[in-house]
């Protein structure tokens, strides 16, 4: 005999399920208000991974105290960042005409010029080229159709963040300070959300994920590195004005997966060609953009051949195929923030899925490698 539910049933089975959804929006909205703060926690657990070889390596080898040992580390990084911030904003603030990187109709005037002497070059006249574009049904030409916004975006994007640096630069440093000091912090915290039966698994599981994401995050330190390297032996070769500057910002981009090179290969070659402006096409211009090309090549096959399989199998321990689909999915799903954090993250999820679904056969194979 079927009972039907009565309409008091009904009805607080309806408000549960309104107060649960409530529930879920607020949380996220909060989660939305203070994602500074999530930003900050998220950048200092990185570089409380990168830390902690240091620490160890101070505190067992040098023997200094634990938390002298996490003031060096932290200083460490302080003076890298001011190196850095040293290095490279003076020289955009005072070669910013030169590199043609904070005015886009400066840099689309010498895109221009650039243009008109390749046109030259092949024989050919600008009038002929955009004669054979109307036939074509293009109503814009290359050069009106050429969006180059996202170069001084980026960069007064950046630079706007170091004007504004400070409070945030604090944060990350006390709650690295914090997690240095106190590895098990995090991990204490989370445990208070867990039941006692799986605290083990949570346990191990956190270690595992710091010993993974710590390769993985020195890994792409190493890889940007060795791409500075190589574009500013080539830059300087080249003899291209702020060869550190150009080639600081194209290994930068490389942080981005597979579309990271391809803007910093064009920023490389376009600041190359458009430096010697008023040169000789012919004799200058292009031998010298040929050469930047060479060392675009050289730096790539090198991050691809080397770089990138010591971080992706050494490192994550994850096949190469199924790095690139989980690169792709994240970049489809959530930008450029999404391809950033896809590896990171998707180690994370295969470390839990084999401590706490251990007996599920399927997660078993999935984890096998970890």
């Amino acid at each position: 005999m079927n009972v039907k539910p009565s309409s008091n049933t009904i009805a607080n089975g309806i408000v549960k399920a309104v107060a649960i959804l409530a529930a879920i929006y607020l949380a996220l909205l909060f989660l939305y208000k203070i994602r500074s703060v999530l930003a900050y926690l998220a950048i200092a657990a990185v570089v409380a991974l990168l830390g902690r070889p240091i620490v160890i390596f101070l505190r067992q080898r040098l023997k200094f105290p634990n938390t002298i040992a996490v003031i060096a580390t932290i200083v460490f990084f302080l003076g890298i960042f001011v190196g850095i911030i040293a290095l490279f904003v003076p020289l955009i603030n005072e070669q910013s005409r030169n590199l043609s990187l904070l005015d886009l109709e400066a840099l689309k005037a010498d895109v221009n010029t650039l243009y008109l002497q390749i046109t030259d070059y092949f024989g050919t006249s600008a009038a002929n080229v955009n004669e054979m574009i109307e036939e074509s049904d293009i109503e814009k030409n290359i050069l009106e159709g050429l969006n180059l916004g996202f170069i001084p975006d980026f960069l007064n994007s950046f630079m706007n963040v170091l004007s504004t640096l400070s409070i945030g630069l604090f944060s990350v440093l006390f709650i690295s300070f914090f997690f240095l000091k106190d590895s098990k912090l995090m991990q204490n915290g989370l445990l208070t959300f867990v039941p006692d039966n799986k605290e083990s698994n949570l346990t191990k599981s956190i270690d595992k994920i710091n010993g993974l994401l710590s390769r993985y995050f020195g890994g792409i330190l190493l890889q940007l590195f060795i791409l500075f390297v190589i574009y500013t032996v080539t830059l300087l070769i080249v003899g291209i004005e702020n060869a550190i500057v150009i080639a600081f910002l194209c290994a930068l981009f490389n942080i981005i997966p597979y579309v990271g090179p391809i803007i910093g290969g064009v920023i490389m070659l376009t600041l190359t060609m458009t430096s010697n402006l008023g040169m000789d096409f012919k004799s200058v211009i292009l031998p010298k953009a040929g050469y930047a090309l060479i060392g675009l090549v050289i730096g790539q096959l090198v991050d691809n051949f080397f770089s990138q399989p010591f971080i992706f199998s050494n490192s994550v321990r994850s096949h190469p195929l199924e790095i690139f689909l989980i690169i792709i999915i994240a970049g489809l799903l959530f930008g450029i923030v999404g391809m950033i954090v896809a590896v990171p993250g998707y180690t994370a999820i295969k470390v839990i899925l084999k401590e706490f679904l251990a007996e599920n056969s399927f997660v078993r194979k999935f984890t096998k490698n970890l």
